[in-house]
């Protein structure tokens, strides 16, 4: 049973040990050099299925009336915005080049990323209000759509983007991840209520998948690492600013929702970000070895969330006791 419970309250920090631990036995035995040829275009092809599950299943729970913008939104966004505007024009007024211009982008996708579509089933665990942080998601993909191409043709000359063209691709990302699954959710709750119960009646069932798919994505994330080419001390350079980002938007996002009686779900809001979507954006339009940022930010996010998860349930449990 203590096994179980371990399991239970560490799950995040659990599957990024599997995730690290598999890609590490793939990479570097070379008798294991086929079978990991085999599998990438497979884990690949699973990891959109994992996130259109774990939305459908917590839109399942959403009630779709209660979706609408409240006052911590606007201070959270805000502070997103701050934050982007704050590291393009360190970039901009410096004239940054080579390994500081990277290091900067490194930053810039683990703030310009939109919130993550997990982190309503971390505010839910969390004991949070589901529906504020689902309109949020939303809202915050909506920035990101905006930003992106207003922002990153000013730090990367070269980049081939133009304003629409972008934004129309991010934005098609954002239904295929979003709109999708949440469309299909309420088809199934208005109309397939047995169905509908099945689902919302597994316990913890987008918690537990979203643990699947963070295996696939720490696996990756350790890819790029291993292959980014640059020296050791720079990719450690990028984590602990990583890091320390990471709790500076952690700290203001509980820091805005203590004055609405939203601690937790601002704290998600501006703490917890898409890093798959900001791995992405580094690839297609900056410097491939800024995705470490985000690559390692996965890490410290969740790091952040099992901790947060685990106080939670403790504290239940003293009040229970």
């Amino acid at each position: 049973m203590s096994i179980i419970r371990f399991i239970k309250n560490w799950t995040l920090p659990i599957s990024m040990v599997i995730g690290v631990t598999a890609y590490s036995v793939f990479a570097f035995i070379p008798s294991l050099d086929k079978a990991a040829c085999l599998f990438a275009p497979f884990f690949d092809t699973i990891l959109p299925l994992f996130m259109f599950l774990i939305l459908f299943v917590t839109f399942c729970k959403v009630n779709f009336r209660r979706l609408i913008p409240v006052k911590w939104h606007l201070w959270v966004s805000f502070f997103q915005v701050l934050f982007v505007f704050v590291i393009i024009a360190i970039i901009l007024s410096f004239r940054l080049k080579g390994n500081s211009l990277i290091l900067m982008e490194a930053l810039l996708t683990c703030i310009i990323g939109p919130c993550a579509s997990a982190a309503a089933v971390v505010t839910q665990k969390l004991g949070g209000n589901l529906e504020e942080m689902t309109t949020y998601t939303f809202l915050s993909n909506f920035i990101t759509a905006l930003l992106i191409p207003i922002c990153f043709p000013l730090i990367e000359k070269t980049s081939d983007i133009t304003f629409m063209g972008a934004f129309l691709k991010i934005l098609n990302q954002v239904c295929l991840v979003l709109v999708v699954p949440m469309g299909l959710a309420y088809v199934v709750k208005h109309y397939f209520h047995r169905f509908h119960r099945w689902v919302v009646g597994v316990k913890d069932l987008s918690y537990y998948l979203w643990g699947c798919s963070l295996m696939i994505v720490t696996g990756t994330t350790m890819k790029n690492i291993v292959h980014a080419e640059t020296s050791v001390h720079f990719l450690l350079l990028i984590a602990l600013l990583g890091l320390l980002l990471c709790v500076i938007q952690f700290s203001v996002g509980r820091f805005i929702g203590h004055y609405f009686n939203a601690t937790v779900n601002a704290g998600q809001a501006l703490g917890q970000k898409n890093t798959a979507f900001a791995i992405w954006i580094a690839y297609s339009y900056l410097n491939p070895i800024s995705s470490v940022g985000p690559g390692c930010y996965i890490l410290w996010q969740n790091i952040i969330n099992s901790v947060e998860i685990w106080m939670y349930r403790k504290r239940g449990l003293e009040r229970s006791a």
